[in-house]
């Protein structure tokens, strides 16, 4: 095993605990992810989930020494951030956490707007009350190496806040992450009747979402693994939600294909997919490309592991 992935939380949005969720789940975005023989750990987004992966810990590692790890934020809207609070190891001495994120171009910067949880007004501990030696490090799109021969390319996604892609590559593994995002479209008037019309600039438009995508489909090319948003059926993001940051089952398979990607797990499910209809949904695109692509998909359940 070179890597080994485990979902925490796949849900997007707000956690949706009750009967409906129960087989894929109802925590928000959490994964966990070791590394070769020394089961190095890197966690990636501390939704609802986190809180039992913390929890976990304190039973497998914290017995074997300080609990040392790498969280990487793919981006800090409060699915995504929620469970943090709630995380136990940064309670523990000894604890050493390095955060990493995308840069925000706010006057807050990555450890404010995380830490901003740890209020009074909100929560009973304050940040500067944790235990844990934390560090933080905002990202743009670059190539980091965190050691152990663990190589990590980040790529920026189309989402409302900044948000990043996270490909990891080591002992020939490949796996990505494309949480919040949807697929760049030019948000110029191309319709030369609209009274906005300008030619060049529609050009420019297309121009430059077609560029954007080809980055993306480049950022996932060839992985073993992609975790992918897919929050909406084509048809419903059509209805009203384009602009909200969150692709198709459509697209994202779409793109997986033509990325020549071998599995792509389809993640941050609608809060209100019930597992029936998410059942339902996963066998018919299944069986769309059954003989046309060797692409495997699967839905995101919480507690699934792929061993790459």
């Amino acid at each position: 095993m070179a890597i080994k992935v485990r979902l925490w939380g796949v849900r997007g949005s707000i956690p949706c605990p009750g009967p409906d969720t129960v087989r894929y789940g109802g925590n928000t975005a959490c994964l966990e992810l070791r590394f070769g023989k020394k089961n190095r750990l890197v966690i990636v987004d501390s939704g609802s989930g986190v809180r039992d992966l913390g929890n976990m810990l304190l039973k497998t590692d914290l017995p074997k020494g300080p609990i040392k790890t790498e969280i990487f934020f793919t981006h800090t809207h409060w699915d995504h951030i929620m469970g943090f609070p709630f995380f136990t190891p940064i309670y523990i001495p000894k604890t050493e956490l390095t955060i990493y994120g995308p840069v925000t171009y706010e006057e807050d910067t990555l450890d404010k707007i995380i830490g901003e949880q740890l209020r009074y007004r909100y929560f009973p501990v304050r940040q500067d009350e944790l235990a844990a030696k934390i560090k933080y490090i905002a990202l743009k799109e670059s190539k980091l190496d965190i050691g152990d021969g663990i190589h990590v390319t980040t790529k920026y996604l189309n989402h409302p806040v900044l948000c990043l892609g996270y490909r990891f590559e080591f002992e020939g593994k490949v796996f990505c992450t494309l949480f919040d995002t949807e697929p760049f479209r030019n948000v110029f008037a191309t319709d030369p009747s609209a009274p906005d019309y300008d030619e060049e600039a529609a050009r420019e438009g297309d121009l430059a979402a077609r560029q954007e995508n080809e980055k993306i489909m480049k950022f996932m090319y060839g992985a073993d693994l992609i975790i992918h948003d897919t929050q909406y059926t084509h048809k419903e993001y059509l209805a009203g939600k384009v602009g909200w940051g969150h692709t198709s089952f459509e697209d994202a398979i779409n793109a997986a294909h033509k990325a020549k990607v071998k599995k792509i797990v389809c993640f941050h499910h609608d809060p209100m997919r019930k597992d029936d209809e998410l059942d339902a949904l996963l066998e018919k695109y299944q069986k769309r490309i059954a003989g046309k692509s060797s692409l495997q998909i699967v839905g995101a359940r919480e507690g699934m592991e792929i061993e790459l």
